[in-house]
């Protein structure tokens, strides 16, 4: 495993997308521990589009124009839902010592959805790890798998990380409603940008 590998990794990881924003998102109003449940779905789902890219199936998908359109459309649909139910559900961003803890189940439900219907993950995977693949190599496919694999421990860290750190913070600014109305807008203009960005691509 080259140094380039790891390094390129870990520039795409901590680029902003849609699973490192639900993540953030989950860390300010749900806590470190849902945060680190979003981490491990959004980790969760690039398991199909490694699988997809090492079978074969991701070189469909990109050539067949519908299946990718489909796809593509499903996951825009999804991230401008988010956006809505984000300003819609003024819960979200609230905290209650004597509520019931968070409901894990959705968020990780969340979290593997948002990521599993990108099809970007795909594409990526499947330009991103035959760079690292020596031609003629004759166990090609075990080596993607642990490249993406590594891409997959990299991106749990990185996103609990940051989604904990989230959480620290989350105690100074619940206290101000017009902060917490701020996050909430933010949180949902970057999924309404994140799907207009996949749409138009």
């Amino acid at each position: 495993m080259s140094l380039t590998f790891l390094l390129t990794t870990l520039v795409v990881v901590v680029t902003p997308g849609t699973g490192l924003v639900y993540t953030l998102a989950a860390g300010i109003g749900r806590g470190g521990r849902a945060s680190v449940v979003a981490a491990a779905g959004c980790t969760l789902a690039i398991v199909p589009h490694v699988l997809a890219t090492v079978t074969g199936l991701a070189a469909l998908l990109h050539a067949g124009a519908t299946a990718f359109q489909a796809v593509k459309y499903a996951g825009v649909a999804y991230l401008l839902y988010m956006a809505w139910a984000t300003l819609r559900d003024k819960e979200a961003l609230t905290v209650d010592a004597g509520a019931a803890p968070p409901a894990l189940r959705r968020v990780i439900v969340t979290a593997v959805l948002i990521n599993l219907l990108n099809p970007k993950v795909t594409i990526f995977f499947l330009a991103f790890l035959p760079q690292f693949v020596a031609p003629g190599e004759p166990r090609a496919a075990l080596r993607m798998l642990g490249l993406g694999g590594v891409f997959m421990l990299v991106t749990f860290v990185v996103f609990a990380a940051l989604g904990v750190l989230a959480a620290s913070v989350r105690d100074r600014v619940i206290e101000h409603p017009r902060v917490m109305a701020w996050l909430r807008r933010t949180f949902a203009g970057s999924f309404l940008v994140l799907g207009a960005t996949l749409a138009s691509e």
